[in-house]
């Protein structure tokens, strides 16, 4: 029996289930603890500017560290728009692909599953569990936009650190993803939620019951990956690159170049 794609699907359950329960989570905690608080215009404005800051961080260190915990078994996809991704740069077998797949969306409704049953339904209701959501004035096709923009940086700079032989932070791709991670949450976290991410969205919608729009963190996180992963992999993946040396000719001396590992 091949145990490959179980090991794999496991890694990819326990980080997006990580991303799902810590993220979503971060928002019902700061939502219970900050509440009582909210009596004011100004209490209001000054707490949604922490509670920006708490959440993306919440969601960028869940990646970051799940993705260098597990990135060497399954690749830390986590998230079905940068599986997609893979699979249409053929860079993942499709059946694989579907474990993937199945792997983080059950993660993600396990996770929200239980963060239904720790918080109170007050809490529940007043953040649909945590699912994203368009803000006023923010019509769908702009929230569409703002998700395939987002999604297309995350899944671009997936590409470059951790799909890309030559990339210079390879070894440190769990925290350059993190930190996109984090960048949108902090731009696009008030306007749509930053889902960047199917399966985040998927799991607090479900166990919410909360669809509205729902549509707009499917389509445009499957649009910015595969956008990304295709732009990145045509431009800069299957275009051979010149092997030369970083030191000048006369010396003798082959330098190391951008991501390769020195020789002593």
């Amino acid at each position: 029996m091949d145990h490959e794609p179980l090991r794999r699907g496991v890694a990819e359950f326990v980080g997006t289930f990580a991303l799902v329960f810590i993220g979503a989570g971060s928002i019902l905690t700061i939502d219970t603890a900050l509440a009582p608080a909210l009596t004011s215009a100004p209490a209001i404005g000054v707490y949604g500017g922490l509670t920006l800051v708490v959440v993306a961080l919440a969601h960028g260190l869940a990646i970051a560290v799940m993705a260098s915990a597990v990135g060497h078994i399954s690749g830390a996809h986590f998230n079905p728009a940068v599986t997609l991704g893979f699979v249409v740069t053929r860079r993942i077998a499709p059946s694989l692909a579907v474990v993937y797949w199945s792997m983080q969306f059950a993660a993600a409704a396990s996770a929200a599953a239980l963060l239904r049953w720790f918080y109170p339904e007050s809490v529940r209701r007043l953040a649909n569990l945590g699912a994203p959501g368009l803000a006023g004035g923010v019509s769908v096709w702009q929230g569409l936009v703002i998700e395939i923009v987002l999604t297309f940086f995350l899944v671009w700079v997936i590409f470059a650190t951790a799909a890309d032989p030559g990339g210079s932070f390879k070894s440190i791709a769990g925290l350059a993803i993190g930190l996109t991670i984090t960048m949108g949450v902090l731009m696009g976290g008030p306007l749509t939620g930053a889902a960047m991410n199917p399966a985040r969205a998927f799991g607090p919608e479900l166990l919410s019951r909360h669809w509205g729009d729902a549509w707009v963190w499917y389509v445009g996180p499957f649009v910015g990956g595969a956008l990304a992963a295709l732009a990145y992999d045509t431009l800069y993946l299957r275009t051979l690159r010149p092997v030369l040396p970083v030191g000048p000719p006369e010396t003798g001396v082959i330098e190391p170049r951008p991501g390769d590992t020195a020789v002593s």
